[in-house]
C-alpha cells in the first residue's frame, strides 16, 4: 500500500504543481497573447488536417491487415508500427531526408514548385507519421473484433459491397475507430521532436503548442505555464473519453 501511494504521489505531484501554476491569473492572461493564440490556431488546424488524412488513409490499411493474409503481411504490420517506437528526432530526420529540399522526394518536388520542409504541410506530415500507427492499431483491432461471417451473411442477403461497409463493418468497428482517432489526435497534438526538426518553429505557421511551450521557456514562463495547463486538461479529457469508449465497448 505504501509503495502504491508513493508511486501515485510521484506521478501526480508534478502534474498538479504544473496545473496549479498554469491556472493562475497571470498565466491565464497569457492565453490572450498573439504568440499563444497563434500556437493554438496552428495546432488546431494541423491536427484536424492530420486526423482527416489518417482516417482516410489508415482505415483501408487497417481493414487490409485485419482481413487479408499476403506475402509480407507481418513485415508491413511491423513497419506500420515502427514510428510508435522511434525517437521523435529520428522520425524528423527521416522526414527531412525524404521530403527536405535535398531529400529523395524533396528535390523532384522542388522542381515542381512544391516545398514541404519548414511549412505547415511539414507539420501535418510529421503528425501523420508519428500518430497514424495509433489509429491503425486500434482500427485493426476493431475489424478483427467481430466474425467476418457477419459480413458474409449481409452479402448473402443481397447487400452490396458499399452497404456491407457502411451498415455492417464500420458500425461494428466504430468504438475501436473512435478510440484510435482520439489517440491519434492526442499524439498529433503533443508532437514535438519530429515537428521541430522537419518543420521548424515559425510563429503563426509551424509553431504548435509544444513548440510554443519550449520557446516560451527562454523568455516568459507565463505562456508556457498556460499552454502546459491547457494540454494537461486536454490530455485528461482524452483519457476520460478513452475510458468511456472502452466501457461502451465492454457493455456492447
Amino acid at each position: 500500500m505504501g509503495l502504491s501511494v508513493l508511486m501515485a504521489a510521484f506521478l501526480l505531484l508534478p502534474v498538479l504543481t504544473l496545473l496549479g501554476q498554469g491556472l493562475s491569473a497571470e498565466a491565464g492572461q497569457a492565453l490572450g497573447t498573439a504568440a499563444v493564440q497563434g500556437a493554438l490556431r496552428v495546432s488546431a488546424a494541423t491536427t484536424l488536417c492530420s486526423l482527416a488524412l489518417i482516417l482516410a488513409l489508415g482505415t483501408p490499411v487497417s481493414y487490409l491487415l485485419a482481413r487479408r493474409r499476403f506475402p509480407g503481411h507481418l513485415l508491413l504490420d511491423a513497419l506500420l508500427d515502427l514510428p510508435m517506437v522511434l525517437p521523435p528526432v529520428v522520425a524528423g530526420l527521416a522526414l527531412l531526408l525524404t521530403f527536405g529540399r535535398q531529400g529523395w522526394l524533396g528535390a523532384p518536388l522542388e522542381l515542381a514548385g512544391v516545398s514541404l520542409a519548414f511549412s505547415p504541410a511539414a507539420v501535418v506530415l510529421a503528425q501523420i507519421f508519428t500518430a497514424a500507427p495509433f489509429y491503425v492499431r486500434a482500427a485493426r483491432a476493431g475489424f478483427t473484433a467481430f466474425d467476418p461471417d457477419v459480413e458474409a451473411a449481409a452479402r448473402v442477403d443481397g447487400a452490396g459491397r458499399r452497404q456491407v461497409l457502411t451498415r455492417v463493418t464500420l458500425p461494428l468497428a466504430l468504438p475501436f475507430l473512435l478510440e484510435g482517432a482520439v489517440l491519434a489526435w492526442a499524439r498529433a497534438l503533443g508532437e514535438f521532436g519530429a515537428t521541430l526538426l522537419f518543420a521548424g518553429s515559425l510563429q503563426g505557421q509551424t509553431r504548435t503548442m509544444p513548440l510554443a511551450i519550449y520557446g516560451a521557456l527562454e523568455s516568459d514562463l507565463a505562456p508556457a505555464l498556460a499552454l502546459s495547463a491547457l494540454l494537461i486538461v486536454l490530455a485528461f479529457g482524452v483519457l476520460l473519453t478513452l475510458r468511456g469508449l472502452a466501457a461502451r465497448r465492454i457493455n456492447r
